[in-house]
């Protein structure tokens, strides 16, 4: 099937327990092939249970699911497993097994003999960013981080053209978390593999969704759209508190620079850019403090190029003593500078573009630091 075209399908399902509880209630909802659709809400939403029933490990009482058009109730369930990667918390690897025996897991139980296997597993230890010395250690000698891409290599090891990750990345620090999405990101980028990501987490919803699903309590999807639509325009009051009062600060993190304009860099007034012999961005001077100008201490710079959010661009605007960010090319140097007041212009455009696509909406307001109202 074509990139974009149906690939999982939730038909009216349901989940029920027999003591009352609903997890998931009448789910109607497509995730598309080659994206990454992310499940977000509280505990006890339904998410996990949703993902869950992807790969059969629960069962819907009533509804229908289809992988590829074909309803999964009549597949096997091994054989359906085999096409599924399935990734959890803390990784859930083999305490007794090396890194490299716990990749070449799913490859070995389908037959694919050691050999094969364990070259399988050498290819996807580079490709999640792990060092080749990381082969022969257990995984109580890795990190928490570290455990986490061995949990996706595995997953990845046969090849699944569905990849299911139930919240990988809660059990580790902020810091790593953030490397781990960025890698994430380059595998998907690489592989286009269709992946369901569950998680409590709106950033990282924001960051990592083609598609963004949010569940409330009792199993209720409210709205699935894209981050930008859903940014722009909630669906329900519900879904702006689940988004928080600064989603206009998250929309504009999804959108780049690419396209705002730029000037030279000015050449009177108070502050003036300083640059390298090979014209690269060194900081910003104030022409008017005491003494010789030539000498002043420089106020740092952070340049910015065409792939940085306007988030980031409105940042550095307003931290910078000049107002202006300094653009840079792909080699760091420059190329000119962004005013505030582009950025606000931007920033508003892209609001009003993504509730447009979303069905129409009024253009953004922003207060006196360009943040969307």
């Amino acid at each position: 099937m074509g990139k974009g075209l149906p690939v999982i399908e939730f038909e009216s399902v349901s989940k029920h327990y027999p003591n009352g509880t609903t997890a998931v209630d009448d789910l109607t909802l497509t995730m598309p092939e080659g994206g990454i659709t992310v499940l977000v809400g509280t505990s006890g939403c339904g998410k996990t249970t949703t993902l869950r029933m992807i790969n059969r490990m629960v069962d819907p009482s009533s509804g229908r699911i289809k992988l590829n058009g074909k309803d999964i109730s009549a597949t096997d369930r091994a054989e359906l497993r085999r096409g599924i990667g399935y990734v959890i918390q803390q990784a859930g690897l083999f305490p007794h097994r090396t890194v490299l025996d716990n990749i070449a897991t799913v490859p070995l139980v389908l037959g694919w003999g050691r050999r094969k296997a364990r070259a399988r597993a050498e290819e996807l230890l580079e490709r999640v960013g792990l060092q080749p010395d990381a082969a022969k250690r257990y995984p109580h000698q890795l990190s928490g981080g570290q455990q986490q891409r061995v949990g996706v290599a595995r997953a990845l090891a046969a090849d699944p053209p569905v990849l299911l990750m139930d919240e990988p990345f809660s059990a580790v620090d902020p810091v790593v978390r953030a490397h781990l999405q960025d890698e994430l990101l380059r595998l998907q980028d690489e592989l286009q593999k269709t992946i369901v990501f569950v998680t409590h987490d709106i950033d990282e919803a924001v960051r990592l969704g083609d598609r963004i699903a949010i569940f409330r309590t009792g199993g209720q999807l409210v709205q699935c759209a894209t981050p930008a639509e859903l940014l722009a325009r909630p669906a329900d009051a519900f879904v702006a508190d689940f988004l928080g009062a600064e989603r206009g600060l998250k929309l504009l993190s999804l959108s780049t620079l690419a396209g705002v304009e730029q000037g030279p860099a000015p050449e009177s007034g108070r502050w003036r850019l300083v640059t390298s012999g090979d014209g690269r961005p060194q900081g910003w001077r104030d022409t008017t403090a005491d003494g010789d100008s030539a000498g002043a201490d420089l106020v740092p710079v952070r340049p910015l190029s065409d792939g940085d959010s306007l988030l980031a661009a409105l940042n550095e605007a307003v931290a910078s003593p000049s107002g202006l960010i300094a653009r840079v090319d792909a080699d760091g140097k420059l190329t000119g500078v962004t005013s505030r007041d582009a950025i606000h212009d931007a920033a508003g455009h892209e609001h009003a573009r993504a509730a447009k696509a979303d069905g129409g909406a009024a253009p953004a307001k922003t207060d006196a630091e360009g943040v969307i109202a």
